[in-house]
Order: structure tokens, then C-alpha cells, then sequence
């Protein structure tokens, strides 16, 4: 298991890394974890190590949440002037990328041509 967390220590610091040479553009968890997805697709195999640490962190999932939920307690009063406007912002984003996904995938995926037998496909 600690093999498995230097590892993904190891991702998290090289995307860290990355993320200061490309002057914050992605943030460094991001780009560890594509780092380490590239590394897990060229080796083709997970180790075990890696794969007990990564359950062991997943199981645990939620205690990652309390931070965030701290900072969202800490900013309720600038979060009550402002929440319609949040909500509204997110609804209107959730709505358009519904939208664009829809009207990309309708783009892309032609329906096939009729067959070309005389026969109604079953």
C-alpha cells in the first residue's frame, strides 16, 4: 500500500509540476491524473499496489468533501447575496452543454443508408 501511495504521490507532484510550467492553465491534480491514466493505458495493467491505495482512498471518498463543505459554511452569507445568481448560471450552463452535446452528437452520428437489397431491415 505504500508503494501504491508514493506512486500516485509521484503523479500528484509531476502534475503539480506541469501545472507551474504551464502557469496555472490546468490545475496539478488534473494533470496528474491524466499523467497517470497515460502511464496505466502504455503498461497496459494496474498494480496491485496502486490498485489497494487507489480503493483504500476511494473508500474514504467522502471525508475529501469536508473542506469544501467548510468553505461553503464559511462564505453563506456572500453565497446568500448571491445564490439566485449561482443557480441561475448553473442551470443555464447545465442547459446549454445538454444542448450542444445533443446537437454535436446529432451532427455526428448520421443515420445509415437504406440497404440497398430491398429489404426493410427487422
Amino acid at each position: 500500500m505504500i508503494k501504491g501511495l508514493a506512486v500516485l504521490m509521484v503523479f500528484q507532484s509531476l502534475g503539480e509540476l506541469a501545472s507551474r510550467l504551464l502557469h496555472g492553465a490546468m490545475p496539478g491534480p488534473v494533470l496528474g491524473l491524466i499523467l497517470l491514466l497515460a502511464f496505466l493505458v502504455a503498461n497496459k495493467n494496474i498494480s496491485s499496489s496502486v490498485a489497494t491505495a487507489a480503493d483504500g482512498l476511494l473508500a474514504h471518498l467522502s471525508i475529501f468533501f469536508i473542506p469544501a463543505a467548510v468553505g461553503v459554511m464559511l462564505y453563506a452569507s456572500a453565497l446568500a447575496e448571491t445564490g439566485a445568481a449561482w443557480v441561475l448560471a448553473i442551470l443555464l450552463s447545465t442547459v446549454a452543454a445538454i444542448t450542444t452535446t445533443a446537437l454535436a452528437l446529432r451532427a455526428l452520428c448520421k443515420p445509415s443508408d437504406p440497404p440497398t437489397d430491398g429489404h426493410e431491415p427487422k
